[in-house]
């Protein structure tokens, strides 16, 4: 992640980023910057990137300003597209070269504790980093796919060349506990998130080192001595492990992610072929309708990949989890350095303006509550960043304030799950 020093409160001339007619919408300029990258004319006081989590949070961390609410985006700034984006950054302020136009931005500071040592002398930044305003941490050594020969990790993953090198591949609970404690007090992180890739889920007798597994001391700590929402994202196991989950739940999770990435047969399994050998796409979703049951509608996510496999299978890959209950996080492909696809071309913004509208009619028709928690996520477009792509429709306004209602009717509950139980 490419941060830089600034004061987060000060904005250029006192602009807020207002956009003219003629200018992009937040969320477009958003998806934007995903697709096409971003110059920067003047690196001078830019800190070097720390590492790439799985292949997406390669850039450089920013906020746009919107209307209705600030976006966090983590632009893509060292991927050979990015070199021929027409988006400039100079100073605090993007320049689509375009048309001329300047859309005013806030470059957040880098954490002061990412530079400090836990008790047992280990880098903060190499425990977790943050991603928008939660906290990211890979809890394991690498995903056993890396390991196989030839290798079987998903194409599009860097998480085997960054495991070990960047971060800690084995990290102490105790010093989990002190990151965590510091994003919440020094950064305001109210989420923390912790993955890991395959660990023979598809194995019974493998159980102790499942990925849930290998989470859940994680889990209570944070619960115990931290608070917050805590949120897992493991290979699905099947059927006859459900239980994992059970105590994963017992033990303080609030979420959980699946990482479904492709709705086409053909592309899941030449893209992830450890996934499409060990598990297949229907363990994904039946852990995913299991676990949505057991926590609640939009409290559960699939996770997929827009811009490789046709629109049309995108879109129903987010009807699919909708109908399951869970909630649709849509990444759109970011050719990552260092990844099998680095070389491929990154999506059509067009055509992902449409996905993304589809996204937000989806939720809508389902009336799964969106941006209800105070979490920003910059790796990808929120489904509440989207109601500016679609026309302004009664049901659409009833949504909105729906769920801005239950927001302020969280705001109590938020408080509550910030208390560690430990306190």
């Amino acid at each position: 992640m490419l941060t830089r020093t600034c004061d987060s409160n000060h904005l250029p001339n006192g602009r807020r980023g207002i956009h003219s007619p003629s200018m992009l919408k937040p969320v477009e300029l958003e998806i934007e910057l995903f697709c096409r990258g971003m110059r920067i004319d003047n690196a001078k006081g830019a800190r070097p990137i720390s590492r790439t989590r799985a292949g997406l949070g390669s850039g450089l961390e920013l906020i746009l300003h919107g209307r209705r609410k600030n976006i966090w985006v983590n632009v893509p700034v060292v991927e050979e597209f990015a070199k021929r984006s027409p988006f400039l950054l100079r100073n605090d302020v993007i320049v689509d070269e375009r048309d001329g136009a300047e859309y005013d931005i806030e470059i957040p500071a880098e954490p002061h504790w990412y530079s400090r040592l836990t008790s047992y002398d280990v880098p903060m930044s190499r425990i977790g980093v943050l991603q928008g305003n939660y906290l990211g941490i890979y809890v394991s050594n690498r995903c056993l796919y890396w390991t196989w020969s030839p290798s079987m990790a998903c194409k599009f993953c860097t998480t085997g060349a960054n495991v070990g090198t960047a971060e800690e591949s084995r990290k102490r609970v105790e010093d989990v506990i002190e990151v965590a404690r510091a994003a919440r007090e020094e950064s305001g992180c109210i989420f923390t998130h912790f993955n890991t890739g395959y660990h023979y889920e598809d194995r019974a007798e493998r159980e102790v080192i499942h990925g849930l597994r290998q989470c859940e001391p994680y889990v209570r700590a944070v619960r115990e001595h931290v608070g917050g929402f805590i949120g897992v994202q493991a290979v699905p196991v099947p059927r006859q492990s459900y239980h994992e989950y059970d105590e994963l739940i017992a033990a303080g999770t609030d979420h959980f992610s699946f990482c479904y990435e492709f709705e086409d047969p053909e592309v899941f399994a030449r893209l992830c072929p450890g996934k499409a050998k060990t598990m297949g796409q229907k363990v994904f979703f039946d852990a995913m309708e299991y676990t949505s049951k057991k926590l609640g509608r939009g409290r559960v996510s699939g996770e997929i990949i827009a811009g490789i496999e046709p629109i049309e299978s995108t879109k129903r890959s987010i009807d699919r989890i909708v109908n399951a209950g869970a909630f649709p996080t849509v990444c759109i492909f970011r050719p990552t350095v260092g990844s099998e696809m680095e070389h491929v071309p990154p999506p059509d913004p067009e055509a992902m303006k449409e996905v993304f509208a589809y996204l937000y009619e989806s939720c809508r028709r389902a009336e799964l509550p969106v941006g209800i928690l105070p979490i920003e996520v910059s790796l990808v477009v929120q489904p509440e960043e989207t109601a500016d792509l679609v026309s302004p429709t009664w049901s659409g306004r009833w949504y909105t304030l729906r769920n801005r209602a239950l927001r302020l009717l969280a705001v109590p509950y938020v408080a509550r799950k910030c208390r560690p139980v430990a306190a």
